[in-house]
């Protein structure tokens, strides 16, 4: 992945610059002490992972963060205000740091930040019979339908849930929605989809599927009602 590291504070810039050398997957692009040297910066150079303080004088991370909302950019945040984190991850960024940064806790947003960087090209191909196509790095693989237990909306991704693993897909859970055959999946919360015929139980407002919870809210309850069969 290609990094990226705007601070103006030149400790905080070090200290994430030792870090980041200590991973081999990942390069270095630059460093700038503010968003008006890294929106330049982006201009030439390809960016994976950026790494963001939100106050920084002029332009701040937040602000620079919106200006990045539609590329495809994965932001962490560094910051020592935690009075920001709402904020922060209302722009779906992956993870908000607190300084001082300690390592284990850079390890913790680095492994969310890969996660989604290794499955951020799998898209749903058109649903066609019984399954569909994600598209996973270099290669292309079907997904049957049947395997699929349920989907989560999670900020600008959508995790695909099968029994043993799951994907990320960069997506809206609209847009897959529109991919999935109707007679199959359902709705039942402004972020689940589910696979019917993989209801284990029905409790008041929560499904059990291969042993997760899934919440039915009371919008999507009668239409639920209404798709299963209740002897």
């Amino acid at each position: 992945m290609n990094c990226l590291i705007v601070d103006d504070n030149s400790i905080a810039r070090s200290t994430l610059k030792q870090l980041l050398s200590l991973h081999e997957d990942l390069t270095l692009v630059a460093e700038c002490a503010d968003a008006i040297e890294a929106t330049r910066e982006m201009l030439n150079s390809p960016v994976d992972l950026l790494f963001l303080d939100i106050e920084m004088p002029g332009m701040s991370g937040i602000e620079l963060a919106r200006t990045l909302s539609n590329k495809d950019v994965l932001i962490i945040f560094t910051t020592f205000q935690r009075d920001y984190a709402a904020e922060a991850f209302d722009l779906n960024v992956v993870d908000f740091i607190t300084k001082p940064i300690m390592p284990v806790r850079f390890l913790q947003a680095l492994k969310k930040a890969k996660e989604i960087y290794k499955n951020k090209n799998l898209v749903f191909g058109k649903a066609e019979d019984d399954f569909v196509f994600i598209r996973d790095s270099n290669i292309v693989r079907r997904l049957k339908i049947d395997e699929i237990l349920y989907l989560e909306a999670m900020g600008d991704y959508v995790k695909v849930y099968i029994k043993e693993k799951h994907y990320a897909i960069h997506s809206s859970l609209k847009s897959v929605e529109e991919k999935l055959p109707s007679s199959v999946f359902l709705r039942v919360h402004r972020s689940f989809i589910i696979n019917i015929s993989k209801i284990d139980t029905v409790e008041g407002g929560t499904l059990i599927i291969n042993k997760n919870l899934v919440p039915v809210s009371d919008g999507y309850r009668a239409n639920l009602n209404k798709r299963i069969n209740i002897l």
